[in-house]
């Protein structure tokens, strides 16, 4: 008896259009069917099961996909889904897998198993200078199995769409200063190759080019019930000015926070502004900011 079962991370695009990938082993035995029945199996926000039964059918963009499916709310961008499927059987298993405690990645709930590199991929960019700096880093740039990525800096007038000559210079300058200073961007030394590809850290014959280093901040999500403004927070939407909290950040590889960020972060936990444990290593701290 044959059974196939893979694995896939969710875009945007999936989400959308109602789609899911198909295991290519069975593709050859549902191509044409008219009708199959799909069962997606989900756990809402992390907790209460549900089943749900779609009639779908096979189609063919790049690569075939199950249609016609009507994705849960709380399933984001880079959500994993495992799909299963028995030739004995008339239907196709989709599943969900909630995570142990739901994570906030950059201010977006994550009640369910993903994969990084496409969250950080499936950013949306706001307007906003920030956002478009954000846009080019995450969008363009290598991004790595955790989700981290790096972009060559001398490359972000050409693809930030800030604007050329010295207006664009300015604000593309005071965009990527805002973004160190707020601890969402490091700057960090790299290099590229002929074809410009970057690399961090730095590759030994390749040309020496610094780098902006964007690490996602991932922390515990409140429980689902709680509404605090979550969804809706993350770098590059547009919002009023306001106060952000003093937070803890992932610094990028062999970097270590300066004994004012060290002094900072004694300072937050004894005013208790974060958790009461030590400053792990390869993390800063990001004092409390005012953003505009």
């Amino acid at each position: 008896m044959v059974k196939v079962t893979r694995r896939f991370a969710l875009w945007q695009a999936d989400l959308d259009g109602g789609v899911c990938a198909v295991p290519e082993e069975c593709v050859e035995a549902l191509r044409d069917r008219e009708g199959i029945a799909l069962v997606l199996e989900h756990r809402d926000r992390g907790h209460a099961v549900t089943r749900r039964v779609f009639e779908t059918s096979l189609s063919q963009d790049v690569e075939w996909q199950f249609v016609g499916i009507v994705w849960p709310e709380d399933v984001r961008p880079g959500v994993l889904v495992t799909v299963s499927w028995q030739a004995a059987k008339d239907e196709v298993v989709v599943r969900t897998t909630a995570l142990e405690e739901p994570m906030r990645v950059d201010g977006v709930d994550y009640f369910h198993e993903y994969d990084p590199r496409v969250v950080t991929r499936e950013f949306d960019a706001a307007t906003s200078n920030r956002g478009q700096v954000m846009h080019a880093v995450r969008r363009l740039g290598r991004v790595f199995s955790d989700g981290s990525a790096v972009f060559a800096e001398a490359g972000l007038a050409a693809q930030s769409g800030l604007g050329r000559g010295a207006r664009g210079s300015f604000l593309l300058r005071n965009a990527v200063d805002q973004l160190i200073r707020e601890g969402y961007l490091t700057r960090v030394p790299g290099s590229v190759d002929a074809a410009g590809y970057p690399s961090y850290p730095a590759v030994d014959g390749q040309k020496a080019a610094e780098m902006l280093f964007y690490a996602p901040l991932v922390e515990p999500a409140p429980d689902p019930g709680d509404d605090d403004g979550g969804d809706g927070d993350a770098e590059g939407t547009d919002r009023r000015d306001h106060w952000v909290n003093g937070f803890v950040r992932k610094l990028p590889p062999g970097a270590q926070p300066s004994e004012k960020q060290l002094t900072l972060h004694e300072r937050a936990v004894e005013s208790d502004q974060v958790a009461a444990s030590p400053l792990a290593p390869g993390y800063t701290f990001v004092k409390k900011h005012h953003r505009t």
